[in-house]
């Protein structure tokens, strides 16, 4: 081959080679301006070629002494539209707002929903949505769930690491943040609190989720913590975190919103997501008193709305922020 012709390949290879390292690392290097935007980040372990979006509103009176909020959103994964229904209370309250956006190709329903805390689902023939509702039947004897015990896979470190650079955008002097997660978020917040206690997170407010993980230590992954690594030592620390269930009135029985699961196993929390909420937050509350552990969980039942995110939204705004609260 000509020398010359291997130089420039040579060169052109190593230019290849600096531009993605160069591309991966300014996804860590953002900026935050005045208004609603987005900035992006990698992955993290495990999904570190994969990108995530992180929809944004910064009010014209930020200071570094102002809370910062971040918004899960539901399996629509659509953070921009979860950031919009924030901006009104970002201005009126000056908080920071933000909302990852994790792709669905690559973040499927056991790496979003359920955190990564199971590799994979088994068989997708063991789930069938019924016509003309919201209903989506599993059959657990045909999908089954392998528990992935790394706690490095799982997505509740990304909270922290997206504070954090925040943060350090915005110059902020905040060491903790709060959370707002719907339905699909609801899902990933309570689970963050019950089975990722070690967080900056401060006040999290799970609201309107579909199904949830019971501390109950005799049953398995992603209905239980069976063989998931948590202790009971941890599970006194889980119940010390501020977590909110933060449900709505009609989020019940009548409400055809949203995409629900329904299986053996969650419907003994009940078949709609007002009733499992309540189960989910009085079962807790049994195990810290067996466990005879602090418990700081909440339950908040929201009147008049059902599975909504705005409208939950606005209420979680008032329960947070406003000083007469």
């Amino acid at each position: 081959m000509n020398s010359k012709i291997l130089t420039y390949i040579t060169i052109a290879c190593i230019g290849f080679i600096n531009c993605i390292h160069a591309q991966k690392k300014s996804l860590e290097i953002i900026k935050i301006d005045e208004g609603s935007g987005s900035f992006f980040i990698k992955g993290g372990k495990g999904h570190e070629n994969d990108t995530i979006t992180v929809y944004y509103h910064k009010p014209k009176n930020l200071t570094p002494k102002s809370k910062i909020l971040m918004v899960i959103p539901g399996a629509g994964r659509n953070g921009d539209d979860y950031r919009d229904s924030w901006i009104e209370a970002s201005e009126k309250y000056n908080i920071l707002i933000l909302s990852p956006s994790y792709p669905e190709k690559q973040y499927a329903y056991e790496g979003y929903h359920l955190g990564g805390l199971v590799e994979n689902l088994g068989s997708r023939k063991g789930i069938t949505f019924k016509k003309n509702s919201n209903q989506v039947f599993m059959d657990e004897d045909i999908v089954k769930f392998k528990p992935n015990t790394d706690a490095s896979l799982w997505i509740y470190p990304d909270f922290d690491r997206i504070f954090m650079i925040a943060k350090k955008s915005i110059k902020s002097k905040q060491k903790k943040y709060d959370m707002f997660g719907h339905s699909a978020g609801g899902q990933i917040l309570h689970r963050f609190a019950l089975i990722h206690p070690n967080s900056k997170a401060n006040r999290i407010l799970a609201s309107n989720a579909g199904s949830y993980t019971l501390s109950s230590m005799n049953t398995t992954l992603p209905y239980g913590i069976k063989n998931s690594g948590i202790t009971k030592r941890d599970l006194k620390k889980s119940f010390k975190k501020k977590l909110v269930v933060f449900l709505g009135e009609l989020d019940n029985e009548g409400e055809k919103g949203g995409k629900i699961l329904r299986s053996k196993t969650t419907d003994k929390q009940g078949t709609h997501r007002l009733a499992r909420g309540a189960f989910f937050y009085n079962d807790s509350k049994e195990m810290a008193t067996i466990l005879n552990a602090k418990f700081n969980w909440k339950l908040v039942i929201v009147a008049g709305v059902g599975h909504n995110q705005r409208e939950m939204a606005k209420a979680a705004a008032i329960y947070l922020y406003d000083a007469k609260q």
